[in-house]
């Protein structure tokens, strides 16, 4: 039978708060989840493969992907090539 993992479970693989899975969850960036009924699940599968998703070469990378950045101040986006 395949293992679901609590939040609770999920995070303390992560090594992040709950509370911080649960940001991830709304916000559509985190691990994909199962939901039954009212409690969520997750399973390992799914978040060792987020966790595989988010490994990056340099801290430069991801910027260099999207070609944009947001100004800290505005919000807006700003081409890295100005």
């Amino acid at each position: 039978m395949l293992a679901l993992l609590t939040q609770s479970e999920a995070a303390e693989l992560l090594r992040i708060s709950e509370r911080t899975l649960e940001r991830l969850r709304v916000s559509g960036t985190g691990p994909k989840f199962i939901r039954i009924r009212h409690a969520i699940r997750y399973r390992q599968s799914d978040v060792e493969a987020w966790l595989a998703s988010r490994v990056v070469g340099s801290t430069s990378e991801k910027r260099e992907k999207r070609g944009a950045r947001r100004n800290v101040r505005s919000g807006d986006l700003v081409s890295l090539s100005e």
